[in-house]
């Protein structure tokens, strides 16, 4: 299996293991800035058997302070979560979203991060499923109870890299927002405007085709900036930069994420901003 099958799964893949009876779970994570609950579009249409995971409230962990919009769940929350979802030891996890891979590359960065292995991506999302002829189902799902297991309860400190406030100076540092946003011409989100000195603007959306599917690897070879093999990623809150970090994953880099991002950095005015394209 290449690199990009590490981390993807296409829509004529995923269809010949459910037509053939082969067990795979199936993890609805509809999640989008302007529709953070996707439980309602959940219910009227997702692929057959998916069990809907919320990204605000089971894959973050907001009790959490001083670490950004969306800290990172512990490990045996995310057990706990996970073992309700069906996800089972040995069986392939398919995680997929409606909306620039999003809540799908943030289920995949955080179950892969806990030791959870075999969780892909359904490259292209659920249109692509659609567009593959795939049929949906509507109501929600009640799967089996799974085994899953959890192997690192600190998930900043598991089985992916992750960066502090303090190191992301040490690694060729991707920004994933939209330019403006990198530029500080407008924050609609965080209390201060601008990007962490010394990133390089790449927004998650150009890692994707224009179907939502991700680019091959030679187009997505020529977006990596210069580095000496080390990479990092932040976005606003850890969310699409995920995105970011999991492309990379498909060309073999394992990339650093900085969890907390724009809005743990920001919070503190002690750390320096910068604005502009530099």
């Amino acid at each position: 299996m290449t690199f990009r099958g590490q981390v993807l799964i296409t829509a004529a893949e995923l269809s010949r293991l459910v037509a053939a009876g082969d067990p795979v779970t199936i993890l609805d994570v509809r999640w989008r800035l302007d529709e953070p609950d996707g439980r309602a579009t959940y219910l009227e249409g997702h692929l057959p058997g998916a069990v809907y995971v919320s990204l605000e409230d089971e894959l973050s962990d907001n009790s959490v302070t001083a670490r950004g919009r969306h800290p990172l769940p512990s490990g045996g929350n995310l057990e706990t979560a996970a073992r309700r979802w069906g996800v089972r030891q040995g069986v392939p996890t398919v995680v997929y979203d409606d909306w620039n891979r999003a809540g799908s590359a943030r289920a995949w960065w955080v179950l892969t991060a806990a030791g959870i292995s075999d969780v892909r991506i359904l490259d292209g999302g659920l249109s692509a499923w659609r567009s593959a002829g795939g049929g949906v189902d509507s109501g929600p799902v009640t799967p089996t109870p799974g085994d899953a297991t959890v192997l690192h309860d600190d998930l900043y400190a598991g089985a992916l890299p992750t960066l502090t406030a303090e190191e992301v100076g040490d690694v060729a540092l991707l920004d994933a927002r939209a330019p403006e946003r990198f530029r500080g011409d407008v924050e609609p989100i965080d209390p201060v405007a601008g990007h962490i000195p010394g990133a390089k603007n790449l927004p998650s959306g150009r890692v994707l085709a224009d179907d939502g599917t991700f680019l091959a690897d030679d187009a997505l070879a020529r977006l990596v900036p210069d580095h000496d093999g080390r990479l990092g990623a932040y976005c606003g809150s850890g969310v699409t930069a995920s995105i970011t970090v999991a492309a990379l994953a498909t060309l073999g880099y394992q990339a650093a994420l900085f969890p907390g991002s724009w809005s743990q950095w920001s919070s503190d005015p002690a750390r320096a901003v910068a604005r502009g394209n530099d």
